[in-house]
């Protein structure tokens, strides 16, 4: 079976840059200099699948989402 591959994507309009996503998965998502998110464009690497599903799951504004390739 191969395996599904998920990026991160994060919504521009409905985030408030708690920061929340950056601190969980610092691997890849870094904040700008107002606080807002950059997120690594590239599939989330198997090994961390469990903290980036944890990041989207606390992001207070439900800004943060796993979409599959």
């Amino acid at each position: 079976m191969p395996l599904t591959l998920e990026t991160l994507k994060v919504n521009p309009i409905d985030c408030t840059g708690h920061g929340v996503c950056a601190e969980l998965l610092p691997e890849l998502v870094s904040l700008d200099e107002w606080g807002y998110p950059i997120v690594d464009p590239r599939p989330v690497p198997p090994q961390l699948d469990r903290e980036a599903r944890r990041a989207v799951a606390a992001c207070p504004a439900l800004a943060l989402k796993l979409m599959r390739k």
